[in-house]
């Protein structure tokens, strides 16, 4: 059995004035007990043993310090015990704590660069106490120090849902498969396509649908609630997020549901110059961008219940009007931007720094001036703290809204 460190200490203290009294045969045996019993190295065992208890003098400038090997800290109650003195005091962890989960829990290389840009907005509002001496802390904080103060806070639930992609059955020679990037991923206004089934753990009738589009540059993303996943919904509220969208719809990816594998958003793509691709059948991967949004947007946001009413899709449609802004343009993700291989065939991933969709269209040459004048003027006008509690409220309501009708119903 692996013995803790405080009995290590103890043994360490017993078995190291054997040591120093031994022989050299004698030190041998005593060695081999004490390396099997602690699994130290035996290099650092003989140091260690050497060594505890004893006393060593170092001279700094005018003073002499004693340093002794093994001995315990002395800790005074109430008192940090040594150290750098620290930086954020138990009002800045609330405070940023409160941030953390008014923002949807991000982790920290998130939660910095979001907190950069909505200080003026968290600033605002007393809920969050930020002070001027806070605020210019909170701007200063690194997302190691976020992760590890709020470590203790991390209660995950993962969940996994049903896949109800059903195959289309026409148009499957006319449509190519991508099996690869052919599109230029540098380029803004390439979106893959996909949606989101609301039926809870019962896949039987009718229920809600989420369509999400997904810009494979810069990770905006669009999401639309569907009564179900009629054809002439996806192809409408397709053509709604092409006419609201402020840069160019170029190019459409979608998986081989039959949602989109029809000729009416075939033809609408093709009178419109849109280039229209599929993955490869079983692959989930061929559209990677999109299913981690259905994830980290849709699911984390309103849930794996079942949404079958005429209510819950109203309220699902408003939800959506608050998310997709504060995704683009305030929420900022991270991009993968290469793969070194390593010696042992494994890859060793580079990201880079994490920006929001609108920061990295902005930053994009393939958009003009026009277009980016139009997203800053679209930015101005919302306000991160606002659209999050009126997203909050949204999402409360929807889930009252479901309770009532499941306790409402007939059994």
């Amino acid at each position: 059995m692996e013995l803790d460190m405080h009995t290590r200490r103890k043994l360490s203290t017993s078995v190291a004035k054997r040591y120093r009294g031994a022989g050299k045969k004698g030190k041998g045996r005593i060695l081999e007990e004490f390396v099997a019993s602690t699994g130290y190295n035996r290099d650092y065992a003989a140091h260690l043993l050497s060594n505890w208890g004893r006393a060593h003098y170092l001279s700094s400038g005018k003073e002499e310090l004693r340093l002794v090997a093994g001995r315990e800290p002395r800790r005074t109650a109430g008192k940090h015990a040594g150290g750098r003195p620290r930086t954020y005091d138990e009002a800045a962890i609330g405070s940023l704590r409160a941030i953390w989960e008014f923002l949807g829990y991000p982790c920290g290389k998130l939660l910095s660069p979001m907190i950069g840009c909505m200080i003026d907005s968290l600033a605002r509002d007393p809920e969050f106490g930020i002070a001027d001496t806070l605020r210019d802390r909170l701007l200063c904080i690194s997302a190691a120090t976020i992760d590890r103060h709020l470590k203790a806070d991390r209660k995950k639930l993962e969940l996994s849902g049903r896949s109800l992609t059903k195959a289309g059955g026409m148009l499957k020679n006319q449509i190519p498969i991508r099996t690869f990037y052919s599109w230029d991923e540098r380029k803004p206004g390439y979106f893959e396509a996909d949606t989101v089934s609301h039926c809870g753990a019962t896949p039987a009738g009718e229920f809600c649908q989420t369509l999400t589009y997904t810009d494979v540059y810069s990770g905006w993303t669009e999401v639309r609630a569907l009564r179900n996943k009629a054809n002439r919904w996806v192809k409408m509220e397709t053509i709604g997020i092409r006419e609201m969208l402020p840069f160019a719809l170029l190019g459409i990816d979608s998986d081989n549901g039959g949602e989109f594998i029809n000729q009416q958003l075939y033809e609408w793509c093709t009178q419109n110059n849109i280039e229209f691709t599929r993955g490869r059948p079983y692959r989930k991967n061929d559209n990677c961008f999109v299913e981690q949004k259905n994830g980290d947007v849709v699911r984390k946001t309103v849930g794996y219940f079942r949404y079958d009413t005429d209510e819950e899709c109203h309220l699902l449609e408003a939800i959506y009007r608050q998310l997709c802004p504060l995704r683009n343009y305030w929420f900022p993700t991270i991009k993968i931007c290469g793969k070194t291989r390593l010696e042992n065939g494994r890859y060793r991933k580079q990201y880079e720094k994490p920006l929001t969709p609108y920061q990295r269209l902005l930053d994009s040459p393939d958009i003009s001036d026009t277009v980016k004048l139009e997203l800053q003027r679209r930015r101005e006008l919302t306000d991160p703290v606002a659209l999050k509690r009126q997203l909050d409220r949204n999402v409360t309501l929807l889930l009252q809204t479901h309770y009532r009708k499941i306790h409402q119903a007939p059994r």
